[in-house]
């Protein structure tokens, strides 16, 4: 069973996006990468010699930096909101 269901994706993205349908928004984007992050970093605690796991994990924290950039230049007070909420940069 996937641990990302359709629900579940569409929570993410209604909570952080604004609306369900909203699956461009940067802020339901970097929620939904947060979430595969943190998925996966789990499943590394237990398997560490996965390493193809762990390139794909290097590539979705680059994609979640590169888009939280975009958003601190672009809208900084959402960003300031997005990692409050989603507890980044601690």
């Amino acid at each position: 069973m996937p641990y990302l269901t359709l629900e579940k994706k569409a929570n993410i993205f209604a909570t952080h996006g604004g609306k369900a349908t909203n699956t461009g928004s940067i802020e339901g984007q970097v929620a939904l990468l947060t979430e595969r992050i943190n998925h996966i970093s789990n499943h590394l605690k237990t398997n560490k010699k996965d390493f193809s796991s762990q390139r794909g994990l290097m590539m979705m924290v680059g994609q979640r930096k590169r888009l939280l950039s975009y958003l601190s230049k672009h809208n900084l007070s959402g960003y300031r909101a997005l990692i409050e909420k989603l507890g980044l940069r601690k």
